[in-house]
Parts: structure tokens; C-alpha cells; sequence
């Protein structure tokens, strides 16, 4: 199996000195600023000094079973009757399960339901049974199985193979499968899925219908078929790059990797453990003795329980918390303010944020080593600027060796209500890592509409060194991908263009016929990307022509390996693939135009 090819490594922008006395600046700014609000009149004196206490327990929508726990099967087909069919409900469920063993279990998932272990390794709970994703509710069809999760669990599947039949916003993390994984539904109906990461996979996984998806530092027994794109990166038992025929896509390892943080218990203790950064990694972490990284105690966390404030939220990081959210719904009428180096942001249970009356969601300052990982951000009905992002305009600091990660953090605009935001995610701090993301804007579900739930761009990176794996980005008015800052790498990028443009001259972009899924821009000259997929489904008006999935300069430093573009069912066709390279779709047949190797 190839290593991705050496990249040249030309020298960083330069970087501002550091100014020792900024932070004593900004705490005495702060703290006037306290002592003046106090002050004033209609205001309690402890609206902004109050302290915010840490710890506590973990919300009404957290299960937590031990092997003695009666009827755990009962409950869990409670969950899952509430949560099949609500794919743009307002449940939220974790269930965890102590360390134990636990027999005859089928924890079927529906929406918005994560299942996970409390052990601070995967065997440290063994379910002699079944973690389950199917799509009886959808008449087999998987293509909609979005927004659930399995994490830090041992399945010994009852029939030999667990199945897990999951488009996007699934990520199936930390599990130790001892047999094989189906990643279809029962009939073998379409899915559009997926991700693994640090996992173990004893047995084969069989994609069968899976049209395209991404492993990384984990393990298999064996890689069964590829449908449209399969890659992997560090997956030790992977096969070996052959796109197009099959479509794998295959890195020996992955160039910088962090593993999500997990809650687990320590003795009665809670704690969440935050794995330590890892480069050009391969295999699990897990399978030679204790993890590497740190344990952070719960009193160190904010516990974000439904009814919480963005106020009180943003008090509990000013005083130095972390931020633990409990499933549920969140709606914010201010911005939160993640400004403390390593601060981690850990939702459990789809945990989702609405920003309120144009606000944005969340942004985080140029500072080492945040973590950001398994939460939903739902655009408001008042459109929003940005609603994530990771450093401030202009951010130039190195972080190379503590970088900010977002993992499982998903974005939504639409779908559940009008919703829209010129942006949805933007990163400008450098060597950011992206660790799976869906950033959707919706194409069905209430308030769906070209105006309607308007977001002009996806994803944009303007840091420099940003590393994304796994990559999910679909149907922006715009560009779906724009890339503006040196050095970045994609390793998996999966895309289908908006549905609803409605005609030729609604996506024009200069003479350009469509905006580009993703466009790395004109003055960039280092890029390189594995592994791309764009779809075309323009169903308002079929007769629509993309010139390209994907937009670069003609650099000799700019590389793409093993991209494509497809026209589902010809609603659309492409010019292109990459720039003028790459043949037309044509016809009704779904048969991508594929591109192994540019320039």
C-alpha cells in the first residue's frame, strides 16, 4: 500500500511575535468590566461574577446500565420506538453502558441516539449481542439512517456479523467487532454512508450496497467490495489502492490524527479521557495496554443540562471549565466564546445548538489544542453569518504541535425548520484537524427551499496546514468546499450538489456553469487530496451543466489522486471532473467520470 507521495514543505507564513502582555491586558479589561456591570441598575450583582459549579450529574436523556440493571433490552426498544422515525425530532438519548459484560442485547438505533461504553478500553465492556442500524422504517432504503453513533464498546455479534447500515453523521468509533460487519440494510437497499476510526473489525466488513465511505487507524480481517469510493488511511488488513476498478483508495497511514474524547469511569468517578495526538499513525490505539493521552476529572467540566443559557455557558468557560452538553436541544442568544487553550467541547447524544436571531453558534479563539467533538449545530430561522468558527479572522499562530480538532461536530441548515447561514463552517486557524464532519444543507424535511434555507458555503479553510479526514459536505447554494490556505490535505471528501437550483444561470459562477464542490483557490500553491466524490442531482431543472466537481490551479503542487463525479440518474450532467480534465457523464447511468492522478 502507497504512503501518501512526500510533499514539499515550504516555509510558513510568518507569524506575529507574541505579546506577553496581552493576557494580563484582557484579564484587567475583564475584570472592570465585571465590576461595572455589577453596578448598574436592574442587573444582579452576580450576573457576571457568579461562579458556575463543575461536575454534577448527566442530564434526564443519559442511560447509564451496569450487567445487574433489569430489563436493560426493554428500555433500549423504548429508545429506539421513539427515535426511528424522528429525523427531525427534538429527542436526544446517550446510553452507557459500566464496565461488564452483557448478554443477549440488540441495541437497535434510531435518530439522534448514541450508544457508547464507559470503560477506558473497548473490551472493558463486552456485549455478547448486537449494536444495530437497519431501515425497516425507510422500506430498506439506508440513505437517511443520519445522526446516531457507537463508541468504546466489544460486540460478539449473535449471527456472527453486527450490522450497521448508516449514511451520514454515523461515526462508528472505538469498537471491537469479534466477527464481521455488515454495513447494509437487510435486503441490501442503497446506504450512503460512513466512517470508522480507531476500531477492530475481527472478521470482513461487507459494504455490499454502501456507495461510498472512510476508515481510518483501525483494523480489519478483510474488505469485501467497493461500490463508488472506499478509502482508507492507517487500517491495517486494508486492501490496496486499485481505483477505479475496484474504487479503493489506500494510505498507509494518516499523516496527523487525535482520537475523539470519551467519557469513561474511573472506579465510581467520572472522567473524560482525551487521547494524545499521533502522527503518521496506523492500527488502534488501544490494543497494547492504557491509551495515550490525559484524564480530565468531571468537576473540571460545565455539565450542560436542556434549559441552560448561552450566558451562564460562556461564565463557565470564562472560568476556565470545560464544556460537557447533555442530549438535548440548545438555543442560543449570544455566541459562545471558546477562548482557553485546550478547552474541550464533548456533546453526548446528538446534543444540538440553535443560534437565535442571527447569532452565530460557536467561535473559537487562536489558541492551542481546543477540542471540539460530538455535537450538532442547527442554523436559526434568522440567517446567521458563520455558524462555527475556528480563529479569528487573520489567525497566524502555529499550532502544529497542539492543534485544534473537530470531530463528529456536524452542521445542519434546514430539515428541521427554516434555517440558513452564509457560512456554516470556517476555519482559519492553522493546522486545525477536521475528523469527520457532515455539513448539510438540507434537501428535505421542513423549511427546504433555494431561498428558503438559503447558506451560500460550506466549508472554508483559510488556515494553513489544515488536515481533513473525512470529509462530508452536500447541496450549498455556493461552494460546498472553498480552500484558501497553504498545505491543506483531504484524505475522503464525499458531495452531492444542491438539488434545488433552479436553472443554468442560479449557479453560475462567472463563466463558469456551476460552482465547484470543491475549489481550492487560484493563489494557493501546495494542496494535495484522496479519495473526492461529487454527485449532480438537479432535480428542479435536469437540464443543468456542471463544468467541474473540482476547481484548482495548474500548479505542479497541487495534486488530487483517485477523484470522480457522477450524474445520479442524469438529473444533470458534469463537463468535467477537474478543471478541463476528466470525460462528461451522459445518459441516465450512474457511471463516474473518474480522474486517478492530476496534474
Amino acid at each position: 500500500m502507497p504512503s501518501p507521495p512526500t510533499r514539499p514543505a515550504p516555509p510558513r507564513r510568518a507569524r506575529p511575535p507574541a505579546r506577553g502582555r496581552r493576557s494580563l491586558v484582557a484579564a484587567l479589561a475583564a475584570a472592570a468590566s465585571a465590576a461595572l456591570l455589577a453596578l448598574l441598575p436592574g442587573l444582579p450583582a452576580n450576573a457576571v461574577t457568579a461562579d458556575v459549579p463543575g461536575g454534577g450529574d448527566l442530564g434526564p436523556n443519559v442511560l447509564v446500565f451496569d450487567p445487574s440493571t433489569p430489563n436493560i433490552q426493554g428500555q433500549l426498544d423504548d429508545i429506539f420506538s421513539k427515535q426511528e422515525k424522528a429525523q427531525f425530532g427534538d429527542g436526544r438519548y446517550e446510553v452507557m453502558f459500566k464496565p461488564g459484560t452483557y448478554n443477549g442485547l440488540n441495541a437497535q438505533l434510531g435518530f439522534y441516539t448514541s450508544v457508547a461504553g464507559l470503560g477506558l478500553s473497548p473490551d472493558d465492556v463486552q456485549i455478547n449481542g448486537d449494536v444495530t442500524v437497519d431501515a425497516g422504517w425507510f422500506d430498506g432504503n439506508a440513505t437517511q439512517n443520519f445522526w446516531r453513533s457507537a463508541e468504546n464498546m466489544a460486540l460478539t455479534p449473535v449471527s456472527g456479523e453486527d450490522r450497521w447500515a448508516v449514511a451520514q453523521a454515523a461515526p462508528f468509533r472505538r469498537m471491537h467487532v469479534k466477527g464481521g460487519l455488515n454495513l447494509a440494510p437487510n435486503g441490501y437497499g442503497w446506504a450512503s454512508g460512513g466512517y470508522i476510526a480507531d476500531s477492530k473489525i475481527d472478521g470482513t466488513v461487507g459494504p455490499y450496497s454502501q456507495q461510498q465511505w472512510y476508515t481510518r487507524d483501525s483494523s480489519v480481517g478483510g474488505w469485501q467490495n467497493a461500490v463508488w469510493n472506499m478509502v482508507f488511511s492507517g487500517v491495517q488488513g486494508a486492501p490496496g489502492t486499485s481505483f477505479p476498478d475496484p474504487p479503493y483508495t489506500t494510505l498507509d497511514s494518516t499523516p496527523v490524527s487525535r482520537e475523539k474524547p470519551f467519557l469513561y469511569l474511573d472506579g465510581d468517578t467520572y472522567k473524560v479521557f482525551v487521547p494524545s495526538k499521533r502522527t503518521n499513525s496506523s492500527g488502534v490505539t488501544w490494543d497494547h495496554g492504557a491509551p495515550a493521552g490525559d484524564s480530565i476529572d468531571l468537576d473540571q467540566f460545565y455539565v450542560v443540562k436542556p434549559g441552560a443559557t448561552a450566558e451562564t455557558i460562556n461564565q463557565a468557560l470564562d472560568q476556565g471549565l470545560n464544556l460537557l452538553f447533555t442530549p438535548g436541544v440548545y438555543h442560543l442568544d449570544q455566541t459562545i466564546d471558546v477562548q482557553r487553550a485546550n478547552t474541550v467541547v464533548l456533546g453526548l447524544g446528538y446534543a444540538t445548538l440553535v443560534p437565535d436571531n442571527g447569532v452565530d453558534a460557536m467561535h473559537v479563539g487562536d489558541v492551542d489544542g481546543v477540542k471540539l467533538a460530538g455535537f450538532l449545530i442547527d442554523a436559526g430561522a434568522t440567517n446567521s453569518d458563520t455558524l462555527l468558527q475556528v480563529g479569528p479572522e487573520g489567525a497566524s499562530t502555529d499550532h502544529a504541535d497542539n492543534p485544534t480538532s473537530v470531530q463528529d461536530v456536524f452542521v445542519r441548515i434546514g430539515g428541521a425548520g427554516p434555517g440558513k447561514a452564509t457560512n456554516s463552517m470556517v476555519i482559519n486557524s492553522d493546522d486545525t484537524l477536521i475528523d469527520h464532519t457532515w455539513i448539510w444543507r438540507a434537501d428535505h424535511g421542513d423549511g427546504v427551499g433555494w431561498e428558503t434555507n438559503r447558506a451560500d458555503n460550506g466549508l472554508i479553510v483559510n488556515g494553513d496546514d489544515v488536515l481533513a479526514t473525512g470529509l462530508f459536505v452536500e447541496h450549498f447554494n455556493k461552494y460546498d468546499v472553498q480552500w484558501n490556505g497553504e498545505n491543506g490535505r483531504t484524505i475522503f471528501f464525499q458531495n452531492e450538489k444542491a438539488y434545488d437550483a433552479p436553472d443554468q444561470g442560479s449557479i453560475q459562477d462567472g463563466d463558469t456553469r456551476g460552482y465547484a464542490a470543491y475549489k481550492v483557490a487560484d493563489s494557493v500553491n501546495n494542496h494535495e487530496a484522496w479519495g473526492m466524490g461529487s454527485y449532480c442531482n438537479y432535480t428542479a431543472d435536469p437540464s443543468i451543466i456542471q463544468d467541474h466537481g473540482f476547481a484548482a490551479p495548474d500548479k505542479a503542487n497541487v495534486k488530487f489522486h483517485d477523484i470522480m463525479v457522477i450524474s445520479l440518474g442524469g438529473m444533470g450532467q458534469y463537463a468535467h471532473v477537474i478543471n478541463d480534465t476528466g470525460s462528461a457523464t451522459s445518459g441516465t447511468d450512474t457511471v463516474p467520470s473518474v480522474v486517478t492522478s492530476y496534474p
